[in-house]
């Protein structure tokens, strides 16, 4: 401020802080690939079964399920991709490397482990960036400043990138994995402990008592020689003489009962499954009675929310309305009797000729079978009660 400011009373026009919106307030720094957390998640993918099963049974449905590209929806962050050029990208070939079956099962795999999915479209084709090894660099005018995959630089308008729910983070997804951590950590080290235990020929550690004071020289000796007679790992367990007063104890009992972790197991599993969304009753092969409801509710709550949200960032990308085309799926399907009876009713309110009726539900036509059929409440009309309508008076009455 001027002296003569001060003297006259006059203040300076103070500058203006720009205000923020609630989602710039978390914008601008650099977020890292989730290398360190998804090697975890890998690794149990990699040991545990049940992870393997589970995660690769949701990988194998979901990529399984094709998809209709429709009408132009909205304006799409590329230009002047043709509609049929999307539908072949989205359902037969990506790129010249891969089938659309394995680029799918690699987009959900990443979204399973590390909670995020990077799709790179280099104008013709779509490729797969393992979703580890990204870095987001964050901007926080633009969101998205750029994308890094193996020290190569992509803008954000190459990149579709879907994630995972998270709810401290904005720019990467958590994997479904993440809330069964703890979980998978107890299994490895069940597991690691029966291993070791067997592996020491399923006998605990043994204490040699003495009477006497040993030297070290002695104690080192005696270690030596039952190193080399006492091999419980490998099954040799030559006899022993013992002397000198020598006498040889258990550190411990052990209850091989306590080594059966089944139910434990059995519980660790069912949260797992839980975490990655499968019903465990689909890998129950001894319980299949209420098999087709469960694998109803399967798609609904796991498959079909992931395929959509795979489908709205396609969609946002390329400007087309993308739907999942679920009709070659028999759990989503009602069943035949249901479907019968759906059918019947059509037809004998005259809105489906029987012909259509059988089409409808995969049959071959029958001759004569193309007229629609008169309701029974609308008065006069069909001479043969079989056909519906009410019967004509005969003259004679």
């Amino acid at each position: 401020m001027a002296w003569y400011d001060r003297i006259l009373g006059r203040q300076q026009p103070q500058e203006v802080e720009e205000k923020l919106n609630p989602i710039q307030q978390y914008l601008g720094s650099d977020k890292q690939s989730s290398r360190e957390f998804t090697t975890r998640y890998e690794r149990y993918y990699e040991t545990l079964e049940i992870v393997n099963r589970a995660v690769n049974i949701v990988v194998d449905d979901t990529a399984e399920i094709p998809l209709e590209v429709t009408q132009e929806g909205f304006s799409g962050v590329v230009k002047g991709v043709k509609r049929a050029k999307v539908a072949t990208l989205l359902n037969t070939e990506p790129n010249l490397f891969q089938d659309i079956s394995t680029f799918k099962r690699n987009l959900v795999t990443d979204y399973l482990l590390d909670g995020n999915i990077f799709v790179y479209f280099d104008g013709a084709h779509l490729y797969h960036l393992p979703a580890d090894n990204v870095t987001i660099h964050a901007d926080s005018k633009t969101y998205i400043e750029k994308y890094t995959y193996n020290d190569v630089d992509y803008g954000p308008d190459e990149v579709i990138h879907i994630k995972e729910n998270s709810f401290h983070d904005i720019y990467r997804g958590v994997s479904r994995l993440k809330p069964a951590v703890r979980t998978m950590e107890l299994m490895a080290n069940m597991r690691s402990f029966q291993d070791n235990f067997f592996k020491n020929g399923a006998v605990p550690g043994l204490v040699l008592k003495s009477p006497n004071t040993l030297s070290e020289k002695i104690k080192e000796r005696m270690l030596q020689s039952w190193s080399i007679r006492y091999r419980p790992d490998s099954g040799g367990r030559r006899p022993l003489i013992l002397d000198g007063g020598i006498e040889v104890d258990k550190i411990s009992n052990i209850n091989f009962k306590e080594l059966d972790f089944t139910n434990a197991i059995t519980e660790n599993e069912k949260i797992i499954l839980k975490a990655i969304g499968v019903p465990p009753m689909l890998l129950d092969s001894g319980n299949n009675a209420n098999i087709r409801p469960n694998m109803r509710l399967y798609y609904l709550e796991t498959v079909l929310p992931i395929v959509r949200k795979m489908n709205f960032a396609f969609s946002r990308y390329f400007g087309f309305v993308i739907r999942e085309d679920v009709t070659g799926i028999p759990a989503l399907q009602p069943e035949l009797r249901d479907q019968s009876q759906y059918y019947q009713s059509l037809v004998n309110a005259g809105i489906l000729s029987p012909n259509e009726a059988r089409s409808q539900l995969g049959y071959e036509p029958i001759e004569g079978q193309d007229e629609l059929r008169i309701p029974a409440n609308i008065a006069g009309s069909a001479a043969d009660p079989s056909e519906g309508g009410r019967p004509k008076e005969s003259e004679e009455d």
